[in-house]
């Protein structure tokens, strides 16, 4: 029996080291190469790519077709799920991977029309334009990765199926970076049901001052099936930018410094786009060289140009111009023939397309999708919850030119102002603030968007009436037009998502941030006598401060102080009463605060607008500016709770919410308020696609951290407003800093890793450095580069 017993172990363990020794094999058989030699067809010479400690490819080649391809060869190493899950959600083709749970989601990207405006638009590309050459290089190298090597682990976890990358994809893949920022679908609903049914009592509190003359007036009347629908969509909407583990662009922060206020004397640049978290991480930094160019660059996925980017002579920068380029419009449908709209006096035919949906272990779906003049009836996603009024998308990337290739290949190549002026003016969608610099001295900033001329006193914050002319466009400004600063007196020029200044001729309606972290980083750069330079810039941008906490508590406070009695009460009280605003790890108020705005809000508006609609609002720059409305208007309608046949003040909202955070905040931290330190209740984990299936999440994530900053501050890891404890879901994409007296010693930062490879080395080498507010060097100087190489891959015509 022993002797079994013996026998029986030692198989045991031999199969374990056989299972191990396979899965090695397996884990081995996916590795990134970044030595040796590897055989690229289409090259005309050979490609060498040096990889840094980072594994940041470093790409020379002698001409520009060889150094797209070799980028798009070395991309799809380390991206190639990325740029496949990326692919198949702006086109709506998820659920042929995921199943039938994906539908919905499906289903709203493919009404959406950016499938077929891809399609539409790729088959106008100028196959012998340097930008679409420059293109098609590089998903030939994507190609040619992906159809000679193993597929990705996901691939086989998932069961995908290889096939081609194409420009298609590319151009879908820009259409869903346009859309995930679209705040309409968020935040038109909500205004125009309030409105509607509450009255415009209840809009006081929300910002329309950009809008002509705060216009408010009423609009098309929408069923209860209606008002469920456009919730249904927003909610999936914010489900599919969430859990896919995929770019969602939120805002950003930028400046730039003329050489008068810098320590060398030359321009220097910062920025941080504020994007979703994920793994991997968003930007893809690459350094391409080649007789008569020279860049470093961070690019997206299926795309060959770089969105931000700067070499030893001029470099830039990007933030969210945050304009309202989409309208939502609800149509009227003939009576007599569900396919009429009317439109301009007249029933007009609405175009008809089928789509089908493939769906994994299900019956493929078909969808009946139709457009009208006004744009896709984004209401066909979900057709049965809409009975009285199919609602249309005017959307700015649907309808100009757009040509975003143009722009970006040759803003990559714009050294001088006047050719970065006409790179930037090619970009229509989305609206993008762009902040340049060079070596020359000269710092700039444009608002770049194609913005729409829309008829006097219409306010496109609401759903408006199709069969007015009120959703008319009757074209579009001047480029010139746009709000924009060359070299202004004051020596620097900020970007923070804030509304933009108007222009002489016209107000630009937006889903603007808040103006705070804007004011914080212009007061803090306008300080006399200091001179900046890359070290005191990183403090800036890690600064965890804003004056919106310390304004809000104004309001709050004398109420609180009025009511809490008990002496553990009275010292958290004293805690918000000297907080400073300030977001760092070990600091409580930061808790107790951002608990109350959210009982605050729940209290005051959940019971007016229900539980999804209030969740919508959550997530949408329109509460932001609308608490300190409300906070000061103690005869707001909002204070009085519907459920009650009570009439509740504003006092004995505050009252509740107080008591609530206390009671939440004690039992999700325990009952010594000493513990509710920020750093344990905001937390940063970077998610994987994949996470959404346990155990996965514990393969294939990264963290969670403990993490300072927080909501409108210029660190701004953030999320939503909600109850504690938070999980940070956005926030800087990288962190940039260049001063061009020698921008070969830039600094940045990759919020987790260069590589999407599970178990590679640069998988998650940079995660902790970044939360811990880290920086390192990105080379550009060629001694650097070679000092730095850790391994050399030669690329050579096959």
């Amino acid at each position: 029996m022993k002797r079994l017993l013996k026998w029986s172990l030692l198989l045991l363990v031999g199969l374990i080291i056989i299972a191990l020794i396979a899965v090695s094999v397996y884990v081995y058989g996916k590795r990134v190469q970044r030595s040796g030699v590897g055989e690229l067809s289409g090259l005309s010479a050979k490609v060498t790519v040096q990889y840094d400690e980072r594994g940041v490819p470093h790409i020379e080649a002698k001409n520009e077709a060889d150094l797209y391809r070799a980028l798009g060869y070395v991309h799809a190493q380390d991206r190639l799920f990325q740029m496949e899950m990326a692919r198949r959600l702006a086109r709506g083709e998820l659920a042929e991977i995921l199943g039938p749970k994906l539908v919905d989601t499906d289903r709203l990207f493919r009404t959406l029309g950016i499938r077929k405006h891809a399609a539409d638009y790729a088959a106008k590309l100028d196959q012998n334009s340097a930008p679409v050459k420059a293109l098609n290089a590089y998903l030939d190298g994507i190609n040619q990765f992906q159809s000679g090597h193993a597929a990705p682990l996901e691939f086989d976890l998932l069961g995908i199926p290889k096939r081609p990358f194409t420009a298609e994809d590319t151009i879908a893949v820009s259409g869903y970076m346009a859309y995930s920022f679209a705040a309409a679908f968020r935040t038109e609903p909500v205004l125009t049901q309030v409105r509607d049914q509450l009255g415009q009592d209840y809009l006081r509190i929300f910002d329309l001052s950009w809008y002509p003359q705060g216009v408010i007036k009423s609009g098309p009347k929408l069923s209860q099936s209606d008002w469920d629908g456009l919730q249904r969509i927003a909610t999936t909407s914010q489900q599919a930018l969430e859990e896919f583990g995929l770019p969602q662009l939120e805002g950003s922060n930028a400046w730039v410094v003329a050489g008068s206020k810098t320590v060398s004397g030359k321009p220097l640049l910062a920025g941080d786009p504020h994007i979703a978290y994920s793994v991997p991480a968003v930007w893809y930094e690459a350094h391409l060289k080649m007789p008569g160019f020279e860049l470093y660059g961070h690019h997206q996925v299926l795309n060959p140009f770089a969105l931000l980017g700067h070499n030893s002579q001029f470099g830039w920068t990007l933030t969210m111009f945050q304009n309202d380029d989409l309208d939502l419009i609800a149509e009227k449908v003939n009576p007599k023939n569900a396919n009429q709209v009317w439109i301009k006096g007249q029933w007009v035919d609405m175009q008809n397309r089928e789509e089908i949906i493939k769906v994994k272990g299900s019956d493929p779906v078909r969808l009946q999708l139709r457009s009208s003049p006004h744009g896709p009836i984004i209401t066909d996603a979900f057709r049965d919850n809409f009975r009285n009024n199919p609602v249309a998308m005017w959307w700015a990337f649907l309808e100009t030119e757009n040509p975003v290739l143009d722009a970006f290949y040759e803003l990559n190549r714009a050294g001088t102002q006047p050719m970065a002026s006409k790179a930037v003016s090619k970009i229509h969608a989305p609206g993008l603030n762009v902040l340049w610099a060079n070596t020359s001295g000269d710092i700039a900033w444009w608002a770049a968007a194609k913005l729409v001329r829309r008829p006097a006193e219409v306010n496109p914050g609401f759903i408006l009436d199709g069969s007015t002319a009120e959703a008319d466009k009757p074209g579009y400004y001047d480029f010139a037009d746009n709000p924009h600063e060359i070299n202004p007196e004051r020596g620097f020029i900020v970007s923070a998502n804030q509304q933009p200044l108007p222009s002489v001729n016209f107000a630009i309606p937006g889903y603007y941030n808040l103006p705070e972290r804007a004011r914080r980083l212009e007061y803090l750069l306008a300080k006399p006598g200091i001179k900046w330079d890359t070290k005191n810039s990183q403090a800036l941008q890690l600064d965890t401060r804003t004056d919106y906490g310390p304004q809000l508590l104004k309001n709050l406070l004398p109420v609180l102080h009025r009511q809490v009695t008990d002496a553990e009460g009275r010292r958290l009280l004293d805690q918000l009463e000297k907080w400073d605003g300030s977001y760092q790890i070990n600091s409580v108020a930061p808790v107790i605060f951002s608990q109350l705005l959210y009982q605050v809000s729940f209290a005051a508006m959940a019971d007016e607008l229900g539980e999804v609609q209030f969740k919508n609002l959550l997530r949408t720059r329109a509460l932001d500016m609308a608490l300190p409305r409300l906070l000061a208007d103690e005869h707001s309608p909002w204070w009085d709770n519907r459920k009650t046949p009570t009439v509740e003040s504003r006092d004995d909202i505050i009252r509740l919410a107080w008591r609530d955070s206390i009671i939440h905040l004690q039992n999700t931290f325990g009952a010594d308020s000493k513990q509710w330190t920020w750093g344990r209740a905001h937390t940063l984990t970077h998610k994987h696609p994949l996470s959404q299936q346990k155990p996965l999440d514990k393969l294939f994530n990264v963290g969670p951290f403990a993490a300072p900053g927080g909501r409108e501050v210029p660190n701004n890891l953030s999320g939503p407003i909600g109850p504690a404890p938070w999980e940070v879901t956005y926030g800087p994409s990288t962190r940039r800093l260049i001063d061009f007296a020698d921008a070969s010693k830039s600094l940045g930062i990759n919020p987790v890793g260069q590589s999407g490879v599970w178990f590679d080395a640069h998988y998650n080498d940079q995660a902790a450095g970044f939360v811990a507010g880290n920086y390192v060097q990105q080379y550009l100087d060629t001694k650097d580069v070679s000092a730095h190489a850790r391994s050399v891959l030669v690329l050579r015509k096959k």
